[in-house]
């Protein structure tokens, strides 16, 4: 067997350039969240959630190495991913921008290990953090699925170009 090391090659595009070809992208979007070593509510808007597994129930996200909550979410070992719909864009502002308590006005309820689920989330998985693995300037998390809900069926909430969209006609 032979020792391989894999080394980046050096790209030779601009990082905004690239970032705009990954906004051609529409992804969902969500609030995840977890709870800090005081007690306190941690959630932060993201769209890089991604299903891996059925069996295991496998699920994937990544925060930045610079984010306020990193530190929560490396210490609590639990996190949930909230799902949402077209009618709670405000929820994806609220947890897209800096606040001492994001948690003010919103309507949540302890969930696994004191999770904070969004009372207006479509869906919520709870989910055990089982590894976390450095990618570039984010970390990766993979969590095993520990339980779901789901609300009233409504149209999810899209992140496109750099900004909210709606679902259009289904094909």
């Amino acid at each position: 067997m032979t020792d391989q090391v894999t080394t980046m090659e050096k790209p030779c595009f601009d990082p905004k350039e690239l970032r705009n070809v990954f906004g051609q992208f529409a992804t969902g979007v969500t609030v995840i969240t977890t709870v800090a070593q005081d007690g306190t509510p941690i959630g932060l808007a993201a769209n890089s959630f991604s299903s891996i597994s059925l069996e295991p129930a496998l699920v994937s996200w990544s925060l930045s190495l610079n984010a306020p909550s990193l530190s929560a979410f490396r210490h609590h070992g639990h996190f949930a991913i909230n799902f949402l719909s077209e009618d709670s864009m405000d929820l994806a502002q609220n947890f897209s921008r800096p606040s001492d308590d994001k948690f003010a006005a919103v309507d949540w309820t302890p969930g696994v290990k004191g999770l904070p689920t969004l009372d207006r989330a479509s869906a919520v998985l709870e989910c055990h953090t089982i590894s976390q693995i450095e990618g570039g300037d984010h970390e990766i998390y993979i969590g095993n699925v520990l339980k779901f809900t789901t609300g009233p069926e409504k149209p999810p909430l899209l992140f496109f170009k750099g900004k909210f969209a709606k679902l259009g006609d289904a094909l």
